[in-house]
């Protein structure tokens, strides 16, 4: 009996202490003010297109309000981060407070794989999850160009993920080995099983068909590198055609 009431008075004590300690944070929580704001932007190399004094100037238009002092209980942590998510080279925001009232702003950017160029209007970057973004007046980055009637109609999609697979398979072979994607300098696609490759190096044009059997063809070019070019010399050839199966055409 005794043991029964000593260990419903500590639970009782505890429950006593636990409810005080809920008040006491509730109170300091309604306590709290805004102190700032921090933009952190996750760093890529060479990808600088989401700039932290220009987060912290659209979120002061949106929320001309939200100034130093205010109580945090007006600081919609969601609405900001669904604001900060709006620009277009923001893959992803998380919005965050800590105790002090300082509001963090974590980014992470989409990442610009190739860019679609147009002679007459302005060009678009390709991320690597196949997000079609808009070019930047401040800033630029050094990726695969494609050319091109059938590449310039991509810029009227937001994603071609799932309705250009196949293209999206081979953006993604050269940008991620390191070789290709510094030697293959651009890619010309008038229609959609018409494809050509402009190298870094060397004047040929690959005539890679369309965008299926990738790592077979590449293999061709690399044989065409490797066997054919020491035997014949760099500029005997101005044309390569690696599109049928079995077979490397140079011209």
């Amino acid at each position: 009996m005794k043991i029964r009431i000593k260990n419903s008075l500590i639970f009782s004590s505890l429950v006593l202490v636990l409810v005080v300690f809920i008040g006491f944070v509730e109170k300091k929580d309604s306590e709290r003010t805004l102190s700032g704001m921090e933009v952190r932007v996750k760093g890529i190399a060479d990808v600088y297109f989401v700039n932290e004094k220009d987060i912290l100037k659209a979120l002061q238009t949106e929320f001309p309000l939200l100034q130093p002092g205010i109580s945090m209980k007006e600081v919609d942590l969601n609405k900001i981060e669904k604001k900060v998510e709006t620009h277009p080279f923001v893959r992803k925001a998380e919005v965050f407070a800590d105790l002090k009232g300082q509001v963090m702003i974590e980014i992470a950017q989409h990442i610009p794989m190739a860019r679609i160029v147009r002679p007459n209007a302005a060009d678009g970057y390709i991320s690597t999850e196949g997000r079609i973004l808009p070019t930047s007046p401040q800033y630029t980055t050094r990726v695969m160009t494609l050319g091109g009637t059938y590449a310039e109609s991509l810029l009227k999609l937001e994603d071609i993920t799932e309705s250009h697979s196949d293209l999206m398979e081979l953006i993604r072979f050269i940008y991620r080995d390191e070789f290709w994607r510094a030697q293959v300098a651009g890619m010309d696609i008038s229609k959609k099983s018409d494809i050509r490759l402009h190298q870094q190096v060397g004047k040929q044009v690959i005539e890679f068909g369309d965008a299926k059997d990738i790592q077979d063809k590449f293999k061709k070019i690399n044989l065409f590198y490797e066997e054919i070019l020491p035997k014949k010399g760099w500029n005997t050839y101005s044309r390569v055609n690696v599109k049928y199966k079995g077979q490397i055409v140079c011209e």
